[in-house]
């Protein structure tokens, strides 16, 4: 587990990871009510819900500086 540094709550990066299906064209398919990632400056940031995700996208130095 790690957590989502919007919020602060618990993510599970396995169930984010999970591979849910398959779309048309190949591409692999997760349930984002499982939460979603993002890549970030060379890294994956993980995140509860896409609220926190898009939060976190808007402005990502408030959240890695520890102000969020």
């Amino acid at each position: 587990m790690t957590k989502c540094p919007v919020c602060g709550a618990e993510v599970d990066v396995a169930a984010i990871k999970a591979q849910t299906g398959t779309t048309g064209g190949g591409a692999r398919e997760m349930d984002p009510r499982a939460g979603t990632r993002q890549f970030h400056d060379g890294q994956w940031f993980y995140f509860d819900t896409i609220e926190c995700r898009n939060n976190f996208t808007m402005q990502p130095d408030r959240y890695l500086s520890g102000q969020g």
